[in-house]
């Protein structure tokens, strides 16, 4: 596809789509972008910012067409990329036909699972909407949508059957603060950003209850093995765990202070509910969705993960905290 003509679209108006974009614009004339809101999409033509996140990014609006129609926004485009938390992926493409994505090349900045098919998103377009392997990508880390926006120096992996795609992806994203690499692990890549989002939890969570760095560390390491006995059950290829979209990425979530999963898991561990830290946080913490999720489709695998059940037990089950944490401890090495 001639990158001088090709058409571009983002899906979403979060922080990570906000940063994505202003990573696009940098190399791109014109960008369609769907933002649901119309009174948002009347703030930023005012003002040159998202109203709601990263706002201290300006914006050259005369290089976006807005949409608040999804399907007008899709039937002019080529590339989309789909920065919806996975919560509402669902319901925000229900009104899209299998014919409106077939010619599409879609790209998946969410990390999370669609929790009404249990599916990483990939498989979700593919199952429900019948798209090509092909055609599927996902953009993961390490990388926090802050970073981007303070032009901190920061790296994608651009992971797609098609070489050719990511590759193109790259070179719309590439600038003096961003770098990409490709990957064809869409697979392992996917679920590894969904389980990093849950370690991170269960780190904020032990944040929560007075653990320090040492204790931290030893749940990180733990946490890669947990997340490589998963994705080499589900997907079994030959990839290297230690690599920056696997171990990087878990590495950025499970330590950074702009990391709203370990945000979400030390209030939780601070003794607040569910709700209260979500209304609090005013965020999507997708590790919250994604635990229940893994857990259910581990049923299936059987699979070593005892991260992953200890931050099931303590948000689904109201398992005492102190206790799973501990219990957690002891399987720790």
């Amino acid at each position: 596809m001639d990158l001088k003509h090709i058409r571009v679209a983002m899906i979403g108006s979060g922080s990570w789509a906000t940063a994505l974009s202003k990573l696009l614009l940098n190399n791109l004339s014109q960008l369609n972008w769907f933002v649901r809101k119309p009174e948002d999409v009347a703030y930023f033509l005012n003002y040159k910012n998202n109203p709601r996140y990263l706002s201290s990014v300006d914006f050259p609006t005369e290089k976006i067409v807005f949409y608040t129609d999804l399907k007008a926004c899709v039937a002019q485009s080529d590339l989309l990329i789909l920065a919806v938390p996975s919560a509402f992926i669902h319901d925000t493409l229900q009104f899209l036909e299998e014919s409106d994505l077939q010619a599409k090349i879609i790209f998946s900045a969410i990390k999370g699972i669609v929790p009404q098919h249990h599916l990483i998103v990939g498989e979700y377009l593919n199952t429900v909407y019948k798209v090509p392997i092909a055609n599927i990508g996902v953009i993961t880390g390490p990388c926090h949508a802050e970073e981007v926006a303070l032009e901190k120096l920061s790296y994608l992996t651009l992971a797609c059957q098609t070489s050719q795609h990511a590759q193109q992806l790259g070179q719309l994203l590439n600038c003096r603060y961003l770098k990409t690499t490709v990957s064809d692990d869409i697979y392992g890549t996917e679920y590894s950003a969904v389980l990093k989002n849950v370690v991170a939890v269960a780190g904020g969570i032990c944040h929560g209850l007075g653990y320090g760095d040492n204790f931290l560390a030893v749940l990180v390491s733990n946490a890669i093995q947990e997340i490589k006995r998963f994705v080499d059950a589900v997907h079994p290829i030959n990839r290297d765990i230690n690599a920056s979209a696997y171990l990087g990425d878990l590495l950025v979530t499970a330590y950074s202070q702009f990391s709203r999963n370990r945000t979400f898991g030390t209030m939780i561990g601070k003794g607040y509910s569910v709700k209260n830290a979500q209304l609090e946080m005013n965020m999507i913490a997708e590790g919250y969705y994604a635990v229940k999720c893994v857990y259910e489709i581990n049923e299936t695998h059987g699979i070593n993960m005892p991260i992953t059940n200890a931050v099931y037990n303590i948000i689904y089950k109201q398992s005492n905290i102190q206790k799973e944490i501990q219990e957690l401890s002891d399987k720790l090495s």
